[in-house]
């Protein structure tokens, strides 16, 4: 009869946390449609209004320096406060976000903007660290097949919502106009935020020990080496993506509107599946976890590509199919590598203060994509799209390099 209740108990159990990890991936799946549409909506539209790629990358200044400092006092936050409140906080500053670009479009100045996108920085990295550490906190200890599992799902599944978000971006803008799509974006995060409010767990990922503020820094050689090799891994990929490709496309191919949106949506929701599969391709058919080692490997694999197809423009070599083609390959190859990175960080991170290590790797990654940002609209206004991947190419090589330093925790672990 124990043992029975024993199991009835531990069945319970589960089921709690798996009610809270769909919860958590629902509102995270909902703040990404918004995020992705809101990105591409911006690139689009102001540069329909004249932009310059330079100007247009720094619309999105302040949306990565804000990340930058929201991961790094987010986990703190996360660990102090509860990862349920620090994830409706982001919901809600979206939504600020959101309203605060619905003004006429006189008021629209560069500052303005950049203000509302510090607003939408934060909001999406105190969302995505609270997921992040979520799955953490509601697996028990030593599971890490199924964390691994968890984390390339909910990453995955993120990332694809974040392809779609970028087509209905597109979309909206060509049918609703620039506030119309805003309106309807704002109304919808509204009513996922008065769902989430009474639903997440109160005290979901508080840390018993209330952290110090000291204690952001992460001590651990691991996570510094990782992050780190996160750092240069999302500078390598946002170099051209975040300005330089969707300007590219829309001034080298004469591509409109639904072209690009479109093709930038494929190529996210494409890298989104991917990334739940990753476990396939990394080991898990042999029963195999990844490690260090898998990490260096798959980005010395990535490192090739973006070179390949900058030869493949300057020597005019069908310019269009091969940037295509490279840039679905290197999207998959990618993909692997992130959802590798994503699971080791979680793996890595102290069970009981998971925010403080998840928000300073993520700290790292929001740097990363604050070089690539800025990097992207300058080089490629200077010297082109090649160029840009050049830099993607030496980026890669140095994640690669620092990879070596991972330790390889799960070298003789099976599932």
């Amino acid at each position: 009869m124990l043992g029975l209740f024993s199991f009835n108990k531990s069945i319970a159990s589960l089921s709690v946390a798996m009610r809270q990890y769909l919860l958590i991936t629902a509102n995270y799946w909902a703040f990404t449609l918004t995020d992705g549409a809101l990105r591409m909506l911006v690139v689009l539209y102001f540069h329909q209004l004249g932009y310059s790629p330079l100007n247009i990358a720094m619309l999105f200044l302040f949306y990565e320096i804000f990340g930058v400092v929201t991961n790094l006092v987010g986990g703190w936050l996360g660990a102090k406060l509860g990862l349920n409140k620090t994830m409706n906080i982001g919901l809600a500053l979206q939504i600020i976000a959101l309203v605060m670009l619905c003004v006429p479009i006189e008021m629209l100045s560069i500052i303005y903007v950049m203000a509302a996108q510090a607003l939408s920085g934060i909001a999406k990295d105190l969302n995505k660290m609270s997921a992040k550490s979520a799955i953490k906190v509601l697996l028990p200890e030593n599971s890490e097949g199924k964390l691994y599992q968890w984390v390339a799902t909910l990453t995955g599944s993120k990332n694809a919502l974040k392809g779609i978000g970028f087509f209905l971006g597109g979309v909206l803008l060509s049918t609703l106009g620039f506030q119309g799509a805003l309106w309807v974006m704002a109304t919808a995060l509204t009513c996922v935020w008065l769902l989430s409010l009474p639903l997440l767990k109160s005290d979901l990922g508080k840390s018993k020990n209330k952290p110090k503020f000291s204690e952001l820094f992460s001590k651990s050689p691991a996570i510094n080496a990782l992050s780190a090799a996160r750092l240069f891994l999302f500078a390598a990929r946002d170099v051209w993506f975040v300005v330089a490709l969707p300007v590219y496309l829309a001034m080298q191919f004469k591509w409109d509107h639904w072209w690009v949106s479109g093709f930038m949506a494929c190529w996210i929701i494409g890298y989104g599946i991917v990334q739940t599969l990753a476990p396939r391709f990394t080991g898990k058919t042999q029963g195999l976890l990844p490690t260090g080692k898998t990490a260096f490997k798959w980005a010395v694999y990535l490192s090739v590509l973006p070179t390949c197809i900058a030869v493949a423009l300057i020597t005019d070599f069908y310019p269009e199919q091969s940037l295509i083609i490279g840039l679905l390959v290197f999207g998959a190859i990618f993909a692997v590598n992130s959802s590798l990175h994503s699971y080791l960080i979680v793996s890595y991170a102290d069970q009981q203060n998971v925010s403080l290590d998840v928000g300073f790797y993520y700290m790292a990654n929001a740097m990363g994509r604050l070089l690539g940002t800025v990097l992207s609209g300058w080089v490629f206004q200077y010297a082109g799209l090649q160029a840009c991947l050049l830099i993607s190419t030496s980026f890669i090589v140095l994640a690669a390099i620092i990879s070596t330093q991972l330790p390889n925790k799960n070298a003789n672990l099976i599932l």
